[in-house]
């Protein structure tokens, strides 16, 4: 009988690692749980810490595995954190459309992600709960486009209740990101002429958080 392979081919070509941030009940762990499993939970559970869940998507012909951290909002957990910021290569920054206060507090997420992560680090971010009814709105949707164009990156609306633009957030971001790592590999390939060529820097990270379901 013919022995195994002593490597089996990966069954990805690129893996992604991902943070999920922002203030405490503003719903990342529903986010990454409507897209990883496809569900959604009403119950209020609070994020112990960091959990982290994996899908494989394929994008142009690629297959990505994508590790997806949810982390702990909360400040007593701020320090266990931020020791996964420069995991990750790309960060969603999620607010809750409804919590005016959790918007505000994107910029210190930012600034967080400025001390801890790798300065090409990916970034996105996501108005969530955009189901709810327009009069518990406190967030206004060209509001937080304009923050996003003032960082220089994009910006979603999404509801992990009714699956609103959720694949499209982490399809996006991986995009980007692998987009960037492709260019870093063509970029470190030898050449005849050009060698000790500098390698782009594939790291990123970011802050802590807390994952609180989305409101009903």
């Amino acid at each position: 009988m013919a022995a195994p392979p002593a490597r089996a081919r990966a069954d990805y070509d690129y893996l992604i690692k991902l943070l999920l941030i922002g203030d405490s009940g503003v719903g990342k762990s529903c986010l990454l749980l409507r897209f990883s499993d496809g569900s959604f939970t009403t119950s209020f559970i609070t994020t112990i810490g960091i959990d982290f869940k994996i899908r494989t998507i394929e994008l142009d012909g690629k297959r990505i595995k994508l590790q997806i951290w949810d982390t702990a909002g909360q400040e007593r957990f701020r320090t266990i954190t931020t020791a996964y910021y420069r995991g990750a290569m790309g960060i969603l920054l999620v607010y809750d459309v409804t919590d005016e206060s959790s918007f505000n507090n994107i910029r210190n997420w930012i600034r967080n992600i400025e001390q801890h992560a790798s300065d090409n680090v990916n970034k996105i971010l996501v108005g969530n709960k955009a189901d709810m009814d327009e009069s518990k709105r406190a967030v206004p949707t060209a509001k937080g486009q304009a923050l996003a164009d003032e960082y220089g990156i994009k910006f979603f609306e999404t509801s992990a209740k009714t699956n609103l633009n959720v694949e499209q957030v982490f399809f996006s971001i991986a995009r980007d990101i692998k987009q960037r790592l492709a260019d870093t590999d063509s970029k470190a390939e030898p050449s005849t002429l050009k060698i000790n060529q500098p390698e782009a820097g594939a790291g990123g990270g970011q802050a802590a958080q807390k994952s609180a379901c989305c409101g009903s």
